[in-house]
């Protein structure tokens, strides 16, 4: 009979991405049914207790305290798992290559005074302090982090714009500067294109379909999906706008955005007409303008549309373009309901934008319509589109765009499920993100789909594939392996929205951006990186300079004497 045995270790801080390594490895051991290695906190215990996982001696582990279960045929095989972590960990490969880890910021800068940026991506508790450390420093930040309140937000920008800074984040997923991809970004061609993005993987998806298309970027500028909510007030798109403005490498603009506050949006659009280029505007989800064309200002219906206007008003080159819609053969499904287990917050919400014409209510985590917000984020119900990105999915864990194995357990719980007809996927790849995400996904599409097959019920799986054929995990060779297990594979959203159509019924004033120096986009990129070891390592193999701090939680992760020594610190 099987057994579940724990180990709690107190204060113990590894990365996220050491945590889903070393989670793989011990489900490798013989006789291991099931692992959980996660932190503590109260949405991971919930995930362990789903899971059959959490016994008595976990339901008190406190969120800086790291729990690891293994379910093995016995106690002796359990046992044996549990001990061999220490050695996993020690025999584990560090992605970063490097002597020596500093143990601060500080002394980080002293080995690498050159440096101009540091990225950040520590659990948010602690993303806070250690941006404004590096604001201290007078360095840029790229924050990835998420779950940092929006008070804190608004008193980093705030710290930034003063000092002459840019602050990309919270919950920044990419940006590209000077040729250079932080977090999770595609490897695209330079060209007079500048993006500005109030989204992760809709800015991914521009430059993607910018590349493809035959155009190319001069920097994709992120700032985190609350920028242009009325607390920020764009605080960073108006300064990366500005900078945008004054490049002369950049002869077009695109802005992407959520859908911004009203009164913030008008102050951007503001801006844009004033900086007397070509500006390419999508916000999502916005009311369109009477005329789609006003002035220097061209509004686009879709990401696709802008990235199709951004590479017409470039005048960019015509080169060889990839196939427009790599495709598998067509299968029906009736009339089940539609799932969509989405990594890309952007990309979900345009699908959902797209969807309201053929359906009458779409359910998910990030509802259009606060009455069709899902109850139960683990749970389906009738159509639903969930962003696994949300931070209640990724509290102590990887994000799905690293780490794929919330979404196929969810993969399996929606393709189990008999009045499932359509499961959509997007599959988001360059610099930082998953290194072979189909060697994953393909053999559970291909599952999900014997599986209803065998129940005599057709499932189809749609893939959308962000990314372009110079990225490392090899464009061609996903979209191959995904179409091989069953998978019909788009390559933007309007042509994923169309075949989806086919198969369902129609149904304040913001302040000013201050001035940062024009050196941030020109000169060579150089960063300090706290945080995941994989965006160093993701940086150095673009041939930029990287540096990786050993950071450790102070206080050992605990929040009483954090606070204590906080004070301690103001007197």
């Amino acid at each position: 009979m099987s057994t579940v045995s724990t180990e709690i270790r107190r204060g113990a801080y590894f990365d996220s991405v050491v945590l889903m390594e070393l989670q793989s490895s011990l489900k490798r051991l013989p006789e291991v049914l099931d692992v959980g290695v996660m932190m503590a906190t109260a949405a991971n215990k919930d995930l362990l207790n789903m899971q059959g996982l959490l016994d008595e001696s976990a339901k008190d582990a406190q969120p800086e305290d790291l729990i690891i279960c293994i379910k093995a045929a016995n106690e002796a095989f359990a046992q044996t798992a549990l001990a061999e972590v220490d050695n996993l960990l020690v025999r584990r490969r560090s992605a970063v290559d490097q002597d020596y880890l500093p143990k601060s910021l500080a002394a980080a800068t002293k080995m690498l005074p050159d440096a101009n940026w540091v990225l950040v991506s520590v659990p948010g508790q602690y993303a806070t302090r250690v941006a404004r450390e590096a604001l201290e420093l007078q360095k840029n930040v790229f924050l990835y982090s998420d779950n940092v309140s929006i008070e804190d937000e608004v008193s980093l920008k705030q710290q930034a714009r003063r000092q002459s800074l840019l602050v990309m984040g919270p919950d920044c997923g990419t940006a590209i500067v000077n040729g250079i991809g932080f977090g999770f970004a595609n490897q695209v061609r330079r060209g007079p294109v500048g993006l500005v993005g109030a989204s992760g993987t809709g800015l991914q998806h521009v430059t993607s379909r910018i590349h493809q298309l035959g155009g190319g970027i001069t920097h994709a500028l992120g700032t985190g999906g609350r920028d242009l909510s009325t607390p920020v007030a764009a605080t960073t798109a108006l300064q990366s706008l500005d900078l945008l403005r004054r490049d002369p490498e950049t002869k077009v603009i695109v802005l992407i955005s959520k859908p911004p506050a009203e009164e913030v949006a008008a102050v951007m659009l503001r801006q844009a007409r004033m900086t007397q280029k070509p500006v390419v505007v999508n916000f999502i989800g916005h009311s369109a303008p009477e005329k789609m064309t006003d002035e220097n200002l061209h509004f686009a219906r879709s990401l696709d549309e802008a990235a199709e206007l951004a590479v017409g008003l470039g005048l960019a080159p015509q080169i060889s373009r990839p196939p427009e819609t790599p495709t598998s053969e067509r299968v029906t499904h009736g009339s089940g309901h539609l799932r969509g287990l989405f990594s890309g917050g952007t990309l979900a919400h345009e699908v959902l934008l797209m969807l309201r014409n053929y359906l009458p209510a779409v359910y998910s985590n990030i509802p259009l319509n606060k009455a069709h917000k899902l109850p139960d984020v683990w749970t389906s119900q009738e159509h639903t589109i969930i962003d696994l990105g949300e931070d209640e999915f990724t509290v102590g864990r990887p994000h799905p765009m690293l780490d794929n194995t919330l979404r196929l357990q969810r993969l399996q719980q929606e393709a189990d499920d008999p009045s499932v007809g359509m499961i959509l996927l997007d599959v988001v790849l360059g610099h930082g993100a998953h290194p072979d995400p189909a060697a994953e996904l393909a053999p559970a599409i291909s599952a999900a789909r014997a599986a209803a097959k065998k129940a005599g019920r057709n499932l189809e799986i749609v893939a959308l594939v962000v990314g372009t054929d110079d990225d490392p995990q090899g464009f061609a060779s996903q979209v191959e392996r995904l179409q091989q297990a069953g998978a019909r594979v788009e390559m933007s959203t309007r042509s994923l929205a169309a075949h989806v159509g086919q198969k369902l019924p129609v149904v304040g004033k913001a302040p000013e951006g201050q001035n940062v120096d024009l050196k941030v986009l020109q000169q060579p990129v150089a960063v300090l990186n706290v945080g995941l070891e994989s965006f160093a390592a993701s940086i150095k193999a673009q041939e930029a300079e990287a540096l990786h701090v050993d950071w450790r939680p102070p206080a050992g992760g605990n929040d009483k004497l954090l606070s204590i020594l906080e004070r301690m610190k103001k007197k």
